[in-house]
């Protein structure tokens, strides 16, 4: 089968065919509901004619804690050769993958990653599907000669069309269409740069409709925009991926070769649909259950204000008219006996605040996000905390999964990038003979000529987790283990301000001669203990809690 040739009119009609498979499953209107009821906007359509449209939007709380529960660790990307590079030299092999790691660390850093993944994760929850797109901007300063830096950004669901939609795979996909839409003058400065004369630009680039969403749904900024169409695909000659970007009638930029064999998107369902490229969101089964608690609460304030208050009825034969007023005096034409009568409001059914509680919790409780996962009570100790905190995070465990192999692809395709298009740059190694780094110039393209794998790991870097490595330091250090200057090497970053400079200073302290300093003990002769020094104090009382764990009782 021969290769693609692209078109406008070509990738268009592609982009149809998959606007309207998204039609047919109702994505664009469900995506639009989803979003309105996690914003508050949850009486969209409803014509309420003056009656109260209250809202108790607790669909948004259990969101932004599922989401919370599977992103909020800080993540970190880590490289690993795997066994099959044994036959390389091993130092070389420790040395590329540390750079590949500081490289990760300074993508993350400039991407913001730990924000992107929460944007990746509350679109999956809200609108069924996260996406991530990934470009190389040849533009960016670095400090360097070789200029330019990757880039990542999150995708709406609704701006991705698979060439196979009924497969959720991104790399078997036979081509990928991102639309995006552009300010008609940005579009045309755009293909003018890549080669398009100015006049056909003007000419073929006009703004158009949002075509994606239904005639009640179009662009709301009027015109002045248009549809870019961005087609990406496998050559079937090199198997790298090729790119074709174009509007609906005119091309912003010709065919050309990606020198990648990954496609830059990541892709995450919250949840699987068998034969569907898209996902179901976690919104979107629980909408009922918001309606139901929202009509509730209308239908008692209705009642409240209509009937709560108690009301007065007299005899209007005997009473021209009824005065309101603090200790005002009421005339009455005859006795004043059954004049008037107060009728006694109707009480509300307490089965109504009893199902709306049912709902709410309910709810929060079969979504993992139970009371006390939320902060609502009170454990009696720790064992009951951690204990409640796991059972809470069991329900998003397989969601985070989904969630870290999307990072790892993530990883795949930072890697290519960087074999591709980083060149030749200048990166810090670490010096066996020295606590200061050394500057090298490194060429990437290493990464696409040495035959090695990479085995990609990413996990948690929490706050719990570097507080119990420094505290397993700090036992070490106590118990004569290691040395100080081991303990400093491996102190979680930002413990201690310049310490590179102090491990230096102590490095270069302990290779000077011990002699001549004053007041200072000689060191212990072979088989002599050396005397324990616990700071002000007796030593000998030192020695003895050393020795037996326990305070000797004063003599």
């Amino acid at each position: 089968m021969k290769n693609f040739n692209p078109t406008p009119q070509g990738v268009y009609k592609e982009y149809r065919a998959g606007l309207d498979f998204n039609n047919g499953i109702e994505l664009y209107r469900t995506v639009e509901t989803n979003e309105n009821f996690f914003i508050g906007k949850q009486w969209e359509g409803v014509k309420s004619n003056g009656l109260p449209t209250p809202v108790f939007n607790f669909l948004k709380r259990v969101v932004l804690f599922s989401v919370a529960n599977v992103s909020t660790d800080n993540l970190k990307l880590h490289a690993e050769n795997m066994p099959s590079t044994g036959e390389r030299d091993p130092h070389t092999m420790e040395v590329l993958t540390d750079i590949i790691n500081d490289q990760f660390a300074n993508i993350f850093e400039m991407n913001n990653i730990g924000s992107c993944v929460r944007e990746f994760a509350r679109n999956a929850a809200v609108d069924a599907d996260g996406c991530t797109y990934t470009y190389f901007d040849p533009d960016t300063d670095i400090g360097q000669t070789a200029k330019g830096a990757i880039r990542t950004e999150v995708l709406q669901n609704t701006q991705v069309t698979f060439g196979n939609p009924n497969s959720r795979e991104v790399q078997s996909q036979p081509f990928i269409i991102i639309d995006r839409r552009m300010l008609v003058e940005d579009a045309v400065d755009r293909a003018v740069a890549n080669g398009v004369s100015e006049s056909d630009a003007e000419s073929l680039i006009q703004p158009d409709d949002k075509e994606n969403l239904s005639d009640s749904n179009l662009d709301r900024l009027g015109g002045g925009k248009v549809t870019v169409l961005l087609r990406l695909w496998r050559d079937k000659k090199t198997g790298t991926i090729h790119g074709y970007e174009c509007t609906r009638e005119c091309t912003v930029r010709e065919e050309w070769d990606l020198g990648m064999k990954l496609y830059p998107v990541t892709w995450m369902n919250w949840d699987y649909v068998q034969d569907c490229y898209h996902g179901q969101a976690m919104i979107t089964g629980l909408i009922p259950n918001q309606i139901f608690v929202n009509k509730l609460f209308a239908m008692s304030m209705i009642s409240l204000m209509t009937l709560a208050y108690p009301k007065v009825v007299f005899d209007k034969t005997r009473i021209n008219k009824w005065d309101n007023r603090v200790g005002a005096a009421i005339g009455v034409n005859g006795s004043v006996e059954n004049v008037s009568k107060i009728v006694d409001p109707a009480t509300i059914s307490p089965q109504i605040a009893q199902f709306i509680d049912l709902a709410v919790s309910y709810t929060q409780k079969f979504l993992g996000a139970s009371d006390v996962a939320m902060g609502d009570t009170r454990p009696d100790n720790t064992s009951a905390i951690i204990a409640l905190q796991r059972a809470a995070a069991t329900p998003m465990e397989l969601t985070k999964q989904n969630l870290l192999q999307s990072v790892e692809d993530l990883g795949r395709i930072y890697m290519e990038f960087m074999g591709e298009y980083y060149g030749t740059r200048f990166v810090q190694i670490a010096n066996p003979y020295d606590t200061d780094k050394l500057v090298i110039s490194f060429d990437f393209s290493i990464l696409k000529k040495l035959p090695f794998q990479i085995k990609l790991d990413v996990g948690n870097s929490s706050y719990w987790s570097e507080i119990a490595s420094q505290q397993t330091l700090d036992n070490l250090l106590m118990q004569g283990k290691i040395s100080t200057v081991d303990y400093l090497k491996r102190l979680p970053a930002g413990s201690i301000t310049d310490r590179e400079a102090l491990i230096k200073t102590m490095q270069q302290a302990q290779l000077q001669p011990q002699g001549g300093a004053p007041n200072a003990e000689s060191p212990p002769a072979d088989g002599e203990s050396a005397p324990v020094v616990g700071g002000r104090g007796n030593h000998e009382l030192q020695r003895k809690i050393n020795e037996t764990g326990t305070v000797p009782q004063a003599m």
